[in-house]
C-alpha cells in the first residue's frame, strides 16, 4: 500500500518553500510520495494574478522532475467548480481503488480553520492529516490537539510566500533564489508576473 500525502495549493508559483516542505514530508514521515494537487482557477473568482491552470501545472512538473517521490497532480482540473476537498478525495478513491492510501498535508494555520471545512468530520474519520508548522495567529481547536489522525511533522518553518514572490518580481527584484531553477526559467521565458 503506497501512502500518498496530498499537498493542495494554487502554486502560483511553486517555490523552494513548497519543495522543502513536501520533501521533508516524504523523508521524515511515513509517507511514500507527495502529490502537489494544483487548485484550478475558480470560474467564479477571476484573479488577475492567478496564472492559467496549465502554466501552474507545468511549473510544478518542472519543479518536481528530479524528485522521484514528488508528483504534480491535475486531478482537480476536471472536477466541477467550486470544488471541496472531500469531493477530490472521493474522486481519488474512485480513480485509484487499490494500492493507495491518501492523507492530507496542511499548514498549522489551515488546521485552525479545519472545523469550517465541508464534511471535515468525514475527512478526519477516513484520512490522516500531516501538519507542518506555520507562524500564525489564533489557537488550535482542542479537538485536533491530540487527535489520533492528526500528525504534527517537525518540518522547517517556511516564511516564503508566492504572493511575496509575485510582488517582488513585478517590482524588478531578483527572486531567482526562491524558485527551483526550472521554474525560474519557465517563469522568465513566459514573462509572468511582470
Amino acid at each position: 500500500m503506497k501512502k500518498v500525502g496530498l499537498y493542495f495549493g494554487t502554486f502560483n508559483p511553486i517555490h523552494i518553500g513548497h519543495l522543502a516542505i513536501a520533501n521533508h514530508m516524504v523523508e521524515f514521515s511515513d509517507l511514500d510520495e507527495v502529490w502537489f494537487v494544483i487548485t484550478p482557477q475558480s470560474p467564479f473568482k477571476q484573479k488577475k494574478s492567478l496564472l492559467d491552470d496549465h502554466h501552474r501545472y507545468q511549473m510544478v512538473f518542472e519543479a518536481t522532475t528530479n524528485y522521484t517521490k514528488l508528483k504534480p497532480s491535475k486531478i482537480e482540473f476536471d472536477l466541477p467548480q467550486p470544488n471541496y476537498t472531500i469531493n477530490t478525495l472521493v474522486h481519488l478513491e474512485e480513480e485509484y481503488p487499490e494500492g493507495y492510501h491518501f492523507s492530507l498535508i496542511m499548514g498549522e494555520d489551515n488546521l485552525k480553520s479545519f472545523h469550517k471545512w465541508k464534511n471535515y468530520e468525514v475527512i478526519l474519520e477516513n484520512y490522516a492529516l500531516y501538519v507542518y508548522p506555520r507562524i500564525s495567529n489564533g489557537a488550535l481547536s482542542h479537538k485536533f490537539e491530540r487527535h489520533p489522525k492528526v500528525h504534527k511533522v517537525d518540518a522547517p518553518i517556511m516564511e516564503i510566500s508566492s504572493t511575496f514572490i509575485r510582488k517582488q518580481h513585478a517590482e524588478g527584484k531578483n527572486i531567482r533564489p526562491l524558485l527551483p531553477d526550472a521554474v525560474w526559467k519557465y517563469l522568465d521565458e513566459m514573462n509572468f508576473y511582470r
